[in-house]
């Protein structure tokens, strides 16, 4: 018989992943996604919105914009600091607040919408982080999504990732998030209707070698990965992630285009 999955343990060791680097200096790139959801979701001025896993804040910035009262959360302090600094700059009145995906701190039904995007899909416990969505969202009310599909750019570079440094064990890979399946399988019975959209990002970058820099000094998984290689690990496990930039880069020897799929769900509260 197979060991239960210690989340805590590996929420401790996923926290310090994401902590590392500084995911900011991705995120920020990824502001279109958040102005796309809040439109998908038909957020409202006055609205009360949750933002879960909400990194640097795109979807947070993009619901206060419309006029929503935001509540901005992650387990990384940092993040929400850099999220309140964007918010400040912009004068937006809103709330950031230390929270983990899996145990929110809220009441039954606080919020119109609830939103994350590219975050919840990676905590450990999927099941439990989508029935805290749903818990605190009101009925009638939407959670809002967008998620790396396992096919998507994204979704290949983990699974480069994993052939070099194994993922812990008992945990499903994050990009089940991005089927529509799945999605069925956590929201389903909290759910009136489940629409989904495909959608690209266009990731833009020097070159595949520029790329793999930023990635590696600033992104967590990434940066996690080559730290834990010694230098000939490292250089193979450079080398599959050049390989895989050049075959999906679809723009001219100059510069580095790749498109990475997600869905953008909005799940209607039963």
């Amino acid at each position: 018989m197979n060991a239960p999955t210690d989340f805590a343990a590996l929420k401790a060791r996923q926290q310090a992943t994401w902590s590392s680097g500084d995911y900011a200096i991705i995120g920020v790139t990824l502001q279109i996604v958040g102005e796309q959801l809040a439109e998908a979701c038909d957020l409202l001025w006055d609205e009360r919105v949750l933002d879960v896993a909400a990194g640097n804040g795109n979807a947070t910035l993009a619901a206060a914009r419309r006029g929503a009262q935001v509540t901005s959360t992650d387990y990384v302090p940092a993040l929400l600091e850099r999220g309140a600094q964007r918010a400040q700059a912009e004068h937006l009145s809103l709330n950031f607040q230390v929270a983990d995906a899996e145990d929110l701190p809220f009441a039954d039904a606080s919020f119109d919408a609830v939103v994350s995007t590219f975050g919840v899909m990676f905590a450990p416990d999927q099941v439990r982080a989508a029935a805290e969505m749903a818990r605190v969202c009101r009925p009638g009310g939407r959670i809002g999504l967008a998620n790396w599909t396992p096919q998507g750019f994204i979704g290949q570079l983990f699974k480069v990732i994993a052939a070099h440094v194994p993922p812990p064990a008992g945990v499903q890979p994050p990009p089940l998030w991005g089927t529509e399946a799945r999605l069925q399988e956590l929201f389903g019975a909290a759910a009136s209707s489940i629409e989904v959209t495909r959608r690209q990002f266009h990731f833009r970058y020097r070159s595949a070698a520029h790329f793999v820099d930023v990635f590696r000094t600033w992104y967590g998984p990434v940066h996690k990965a080559f730290a834990a290689l010694g230098p000939e690990q490292g250089a193979a496990l450079e080398k599959d992630l050049l390989d895989l930039l050049n075959r999906l880069n679809t723009h001219h020897p100059q510069a580095l285009v790749v498109p990475g799929e997600y869905l953008e769900v909005v799940v209607h509260r039963r």
